[in-house]
């Protein structure tokens, strides 16, 4: 038996995709999504035919073991692709076995799925450890957030040719969680997450929250069309390949899970940062473009020569619990403590810690004053619990500032960007497009107000000159730094 799925022209914009396993399921106009993944299991072609009588592009869902079998069942089947799913630490296996099944059937297109992600989330505690003592947090202090944005800088460095794609599992370890499922502001957080920062999302949904949307359950689609909201929003994206404005922090590594909690760190601290793979960047020209170099990865002789270069010229270099010999040592240091050395180099520096990161929190804030005021892009106020991305916009005048809000309450935002622009529009699923927000100038940055933000919005900023000009005169205190 073939089975055939709707066989919509592929695209390159960002993608919210379904997991789905029950027999059932409600069409793709009522979950306003036309991508849905079939686990590949002895349900797999009834489930397909379901989905295609619904009027969705089928993927099906394979592991590395599978992938062959997989491969061979659908290659001529008018399916939109297979999506192997990667268990930690599976990927140097499975490489090999993808680029055989590439080989023998080179037009499947085959998507490969990182399970690393995290349920995006605010919390008011941390567990880390101060030496060699596992501690936790205040429940009094700043709250932490758990984000996937450090898994899509990993993804955009260690697998470049396709979008970051990724999925999570839901925490229902609660009895009263595992009965209703995820609600719907989980939902809209996960998908705000994901589209904001420029990655595709499998999206898993309980089976008891499947079967009562597939049923028409009034209450189950009354919560879904709050979610729909999110993703009619984020497909309406027009900027989905635009690049990221330049950071000027890189992160040296070739290990996500040993730097995911400093990253997640810095990215609540809104330090933009790249990531670079350790295995490949291995030329001072690879880091000329930024003002802060993290290394978490041990570096051959090839990077050290180039992480030297980097400091002559004026850059800071942070290496992270990776002690040796360094051509930078024949130098007495500058400034030494009980964890780290600083060692002059040219126009720059060299700072080695000597253990690795036990307090999250501080080495973000210790990078954060690293960098010069002058080269931050973006910076937030009073918005502890807001991830930032900033990109290019459509017009060469523009940029586009996406905002996620992880406590998912109602938040005043105060935003300060690089740069003098005139024309400030804010757009969110809640309120659509577009507010025109009044900014302010101060030494060389536009400020303003994101006045209600409630998980995901998109702030639109433009040079234009006229609304400048008018602007400029006015002083207001909107953005005046508070805490």
């Amino acid at each position: 038996m073939l089975w055939i799925c709707v066989a919509l022209p592929l695209s390159v914009r960002g993608e919210v995709r379904v997991r789905w396993t029950v027999g059932e399921m409600p069409s793709a106009e009522t979950l306003g999504m036309s991508d849905i993944v079939i686990p590949w299991n002895e349900d797999a072609k009834s489930l397909l035919e379901t989905a295609r009588k619904q009027g969705y592009r089928c993927y099906v869902e394979a592991t590395t073991a599978s992938l062959p079998t997989v491969a061979e069942a659908v290659r001529n089947a008018a399916v939109a692709g297979v999506i192997l799913r990667l268990a930690p630490g599976e990927r140097a296996t499975a490489e090999g076995v993808l680029q055989k099944v590439q080989n023998t059937a080179p037009k499947l297109r085959i998507l490969v799925l990182d399970a690393r992600g995290k349920q995006p989330d605010m919390k008011g505690w941390l567990v880390f450890k101060r030496d060699g003592i596992l501690q936790v947090s205040s429940p009094t202090s700043q709250p932490w957030v758990d984000s996937n944005l450090p898994l899509v800088r990993f993804a955009r460095a260690f697998d470049p040719n396709q979008p970051p794609f990724y999925t999570f599992s839901w925490d229902l370890s609660d009895p009263l969680q595992q009965k209703q499922g995820p609600s719907p502001s989980d939902y809209a957080l996960a998908v705000a997450e994901a589209r904001a920062f420029h990655a595709d999302l499998l999206l898993e949904i309980p089976e008891n929250q499947q079967r009562a949307l597939a049923r028409g359950d009034a209450e189950a689609l009354k919560n879904w069309r709050q979610v729909k909201v999110y993703l009619e929003f984020y497909a309406l994206a027009r900027h989905d390949e635009a690049p990221e404005i330049a950071p000027r922090v890189a992160v040296l590594t070739g290990d996500y899970d040993s730097s995911y909690e400093a990253l997640n760190l810095m990215a609540r601290h809104n330090i933009a940062f790249r990531v670079l793979a350790a295995s490949t960047e291995r030329d001072a020209k690879n880091f000329e473009a930024f003002d802060i170099l993290v290394v978490f990865a041990n570096p051959d002789a090839t990077q050290i020569q180039a992480i030297a270069e980097f400091a002559e010229r004026g850059g800071i270099a942070v290496l992270v619990n990776l002690p040796g010999s360094y051509p930078w040592q024949t130098s007495p240091p500058a400034k030494t403590n009980a964890h780290s050395v600083s060692y002059p180099v040219g126009k720059g520096r060299v700072i080695e810690l000597g253990e690795a990161v036990s307090d999250p929190e501080t080495f973000a804030r210790d990078i954060r004053r690293l960098m010069a005021k002058q080269s931050v892009p973006v910076s937030l106020w009073n918005s502890l619990t807001t991830l930032v991305a900033a990109y290019q916009g459509e017009k060469t005048d523009e940029t586009v500032i996406e905002l996620v809000n992880y406590a998912q309450e109602l938040l005043q935002v105060q935003v300060q960007v690089k740069g003098e622009l005139g024309s400030v529009r804010f757009a969110s699923p809640e309120r659509g497009c577009c507010e025109v927000l009044t900014p302010s100038y101060r030494d060389g940055f536009t400020e303003f107000v994101v006045p209600d933000l409630t998980i995901g919005g998109r702030v639109i900023l433009s040079l234009g000159s006229k609304a400048l000009q008018q602007a400029r005169p006015r002083k207001t205190e909107q953005c005046k730094r508070r805490g």
